[in-house]
């Protein structure tokens, strides 16, 4: 069980509160910028672990088990902080960013619960290539946010007086659009996931 990658899984479990903690305060620019940090090495870790599980044939099933929920915890958290912190908002459509993360979690639930249905009939739902393209548009668009936290500071909810312009506030309009798209390409692998699970109900 205390192989390296599993360490380095339940690392990543255990770095989410600190990592909550320093995207707390949307006022606190330096905390962003510590929390920027964070989360990229904790995505690197997501890398590390499943690499080095691979590589030393140390694949265990603890790993195979904790691994795609450290991920689905990492990903809920930073959403929920950042929509309670209105970072999913932005210029013409206010509020209305959040839906894209409010697609992105209700998938994530719904394909869990798919794949336990699924491990129940041992039926094996291998991840596609445009499911790992969704994966890095989800982290590429919440570090972007985050950053975009630290350079920019809190994002308005509308151009206007006291509010940045699109080209002053980049970085968060960035991390806005690779979440759109992230959020897309999680509709059309969730439906993939839910033909092949559709197959297989009586």
């Amino acid at each position: 069980m205390l192989t390296l990658p599993n360490i380095l899984t339940l690392s990543r479990i255990l770095a989410v509160p600190l990592l909550g903690f320093f995207l707390w305060w949307p006022d606190w620019s330096l905390g962003y910028l510590v929390g920027f940090f964070l989360y990229c090495l904790i995505a690197l870790t997501d890398y590390l672990d499943g690499y080095l599980a691979r590589a030393q044939g140390a694949v265990s099933k603890l790993g195979t088990f904790l691994d795609p929920i450290a991920d689905k915890i990492m990903v809920a958290a930073v959403i929920l902080i950042l929509t309670a912190q209105g970072f999913l908002r932005g210029p013409y459509v206010g509020d209305f960013h959040a839906i894209a993360g409010l697609i992105i979690l209700l998938r994530e639930i719904a394909v869990s619960g798919l794949r336990e249905f699924l491990g129940g009939l041992q039926v094996s739902v291998p991840v596609s290539r445009l499911a790992k393209w969704k994966t890095a548009f989800q982290l590429v668009s919440l570090a972007a946010l985050i950053l975009g936290g630290a350079v920019h500071g809190q994002p308005c909810q509308a151009l206007g007086e006291g509010c940045k312009s699109v080209a002053e506030s980049w970085l968060h309009v960035a991390g806005l659009t690779t979440l759109w798209t992230a959020a897309v390409l999680t509709l059309v692998t969730g439906w993939d996931y839910l033909r092949v699970g559709l197959r297989h109900m009586d």
